[in-house]
């Protein structure tokens, strides 16, 4: 299983928890020392005979931020880590919206599409295709 199971808005599990399907909604669930059986049904899961309400963040799994969104001004799109640019997918003056894709960069073998963080027009673009680029630099910009 991918992500962070929280209940109650707490982390549920250990991060060396071993989870692992054994029929269609059944798991069984290695943690601290312990074993247990999860039925899972919808957003609710059931441990021991106790029924609890679940959910899933799921780090690969794109979050629109409020304040991001909503807040006038520049966003400057950077990169997290050394790469390639490998596709440009937006032209200085295009409209996007939040979660749009801007370009593709490569890095450490995977391509990932960094996203506008914000609805605005793309006055900048700061790479060209083919570019290696640094940690930390530049690569577009949103207003």
């Amino acid at each position: 299983m991918n992500g962070i199971v929280r209940i109650n808005g707490e982390p549920a599990l250990p991060c060396d928890a071993d989870i692992v399907e054994i029929e269609p909604g059944v798991y069984s669930v290695l943690a601290g020392g312990a074993s247990f059986e999860a039925r899972v049904a919808g957003n609710e899961i059931t441990i021991g005979g106790r029924r609890f309400r679940f959910d899933i963040d799921d780090p690969r799994k794109w979050k629109r931020s409020s304040l991001a969104a909503d807040t006038g001004g520049r966003a400057v799109i950077t990169a997290a880590m050394p790469g390639k640019i490998v596709r440009i997918l937006v032209s200085a003056g295009d409209e996007v919206t939040a979660g749009q894709g801007v370009l593709v960069m490569e890095a450490m073998k995977m391509q990932n599409e960094l996203k506008s963080p914000r609805a605005g027009r793309v006055t900048a673009i700061e790479v060209r295709e083919n570019d290696s680029v640094k940690a930390g630099a530049p690569l577009a910009t949103v207003e």
